[in-house]
């Protein structure tokens, strides 16, 4: 996998939608864990949400189950973080990452993950 390359960020109201894509050559081969993670200012970074990309299989975290979808498209090399019902919490730096083999089915890690982009702005305004 070359290095990705995020896009998609911008500003929204409260409740807005985003979609977020990560990028990059190879990213549809069998065999990849890629995940979303985000860093507010002054916090940690904390996952999002991953894909294996072999099977499709996918985790969230607590804070966004039920309003964020991760899906990919393979042909495009293109992983998607659809970002719905969007809250002011939401508002942080977007980072994709990839990592060989699958991912973990119960927990995000940071240190899983070897590859990193530059990452995308997401700011939600009340």
């Amino acid at each position: 996998v070359q290095a990705q390359v995020e896009s998609g960020g911008g500003s929204v109201q409260a409740g807005g939608s985003l979609r977020l894509s990560c990028a990059a050559s190879g990213l549809g081969s069998s065999g990849n864990c890629v995940g979303w993670f985000r860093q507010a200012p002054g916090k940690e970074r904390v996952g999002v949400a991953t894909i294996y990309t072999a099977n499709g299989r996918t985790l969230y975290a607590d804070s966004v189950q039920g309003r964020f979808t991760i899906s990919q498209d393979n042909i495009k090399n293109t992983v998607y973080l659809q970002m719905n019902s969007l809250k002011p919490e939401d508002t942080a730096m977007y980072y994709c990452a990839t990592a060989w083999g699958p991912c973990s089915t119960s927990s995000i890690r940071t240190a899983f993950f070897n590859y990193w982009g530059q990452g995308t702005q997401v700011t939600v305004s009340s």
